[in-house]
């Protein structure tokens, strides 16, 4: 979904926005690999056996169950509320680009499409979110079509002098953020890989997605800065003619924004829920719990009514951030320069170094502490620009 603020990122960053494109895809393939090796370790036979399931595993054996686990949860969060915050703000900036003439300013579309995602807090299991995320897949297939297409009708006025080829360090930092904010999947893969049947094809899977997914965001990005060049909008599909067909597009990807905002959700509300609510035994663990009647399920199996009220509040929670900061592309770039660098580049590596040290040649340590690096270095970096961003674009409203 976020591939709409791609050619944004060329415009604030040029080529190197491209190459960090590639680049980024390239580690994140890498970081992504060495996190799912973390959850195996060798049996006395030689064989590779999967003794941890999960990210939030992998920390609690690394720095202690006490607050490792803590850490990356919290950070998992962080990421997934701000991705659904993400939505909702494209939601809003959707239907307010789409009725122009309507007398609502951002906060009321955001609130607006809001209503529409309150049936999310009824959702009781993945497979109902998967449903939906196919549906999403095929409307982003076609609507990435639709805006390629109507660039390459411009391609005899691209702006192809206006990429830059120098470094805007009050920029780039933003683009970088946009760019790795978009590659992170690493909090999804310890259970993508544990339910594929054929676990030895993970890695193929990983190389391919990862490289097609380079692939066409360059093409995207590219092919969209140089449509519109230095007019670049955060949205890309604000640079569209104000007719029926820029009206179709902006609704076309509304749903989109929508059908997206149940997977973000949903896994953070599951966060929550498998840390206080899942079991009876944590339940009576728990004081927060106990207030509330115990477990969040009912006999039936079905959610208790303070559970989907919480749930309810989530979508609330999330909407009121969307409306308080209303920038898009910035805030994606603060998110991935915070939560996307520590969870796709930095963590992956010291992991890896901590529980497979032993066994990795002095090049591949190199190769590892480079990237914890350049993680710790870009995410510093990108988190202040974005945050003086941000705070510069908040003073202009």
């Amino acid at each position: 979904m976020f591939i709409v603020t791609f050619p944004y990122s060329v415009y604030q960053g040029g080529y190197w926005s491209l190459f960090a494109m590639v680049f980024f895809a390239y580690i994140t393939f890498y970081t992504g690999k060495i996190l799912v090796f973390c959850l195996y370790e060798e049996d006395e036979r030689g064989q590779q056996i999967r003794v941890r399931t999960s990210y939030i595993q992998i920390a609690e054996d690394v720095w202690g169950k006490r607050y490792g686990g803590k850490i990356v949860q919290t950070a998992q969060l962080i990421e997934l509320v701000m991705t659904c915050v993400l939505y909702v703000l494209l939601c809003g900036d959707l239907l307010q680009k789409a009725f122009p003439t309507v007398a609502l300013d951002l906060t009321g579309w955001i609130m607006l499409s809001s209503i529409f995602l309150l049936p999310c807090a009824f959702l009781q299991n993945y497979r109902a979110v998967a449903r939906l995320s196919f549906y999403n897949t095929v409307s982003h297939a076609c609507i990435n079509i639709i805006i390629i297409g109507y660039c390459l009708t411009f391609i005899g006025q691209w702006h192809w002098s206006e990429v830059q080829v120098g470094i805007d360090v009050r920029q780039v930092p933003v683009a970088l953020g946009i760019v790795v904010f978009s590659y992170t999947s690493q909090i999804f893969l310890p259970a993508l890989e544990g339910s594929m049947q054929k676990r030895h094809r993970f890695e193929c899977m990983l190389f391919w997605t990862h490289a097609l997914a380079a692939l066409f965001k360059c093409m995207f990005a590219w092919i969209g800065f140089l449509t519109f060049g230095n007019n670049t909008r955060e949205v890309i599909t604000n640079n569209l003619p104000d007719n029926s067909f820029r009206f179709v597009t902006n609704l076309f990807l509304f749903f989109k924004a929508l059908l997206s905002y149940p997977l973000p959700y949903f896994a953070a509300c599951d966060i929550v829920q498998n840390r206080m609510f899942e079991t009876r035994k944590e339940a009576e663990d728990n004081k927060f719990t106990q207030l509330l009647g115990g477990t969040c399920y009912s006999k039936d199996g079905l959610f208790k009514d303070w559970a989907v009220l919480i749930r309810l509040l989530v979508v609330v929670f999330t909407m009121l951030l969307g409306a308080c900061i209303p920038h898009f592309a910035i805030l994606m770039g603060l998110v991935g320069n915070f939560t996307g660098t520590m969870l796709s580049f930095v963590w992956p590596c010291v992991f890896h170094l901590k529980l497979k040290g032993h066994t990795l040649s002095p090049a591949t340590k190199v190769w590892e502490y480079t990237i914890i690096g350049i993680g710790i270095v870009c995410g510093f970096i990108g988190i202040f620009t974005s945050s003086i961003q941000l705070i510069q674009a908040l003073q202009n409203d």
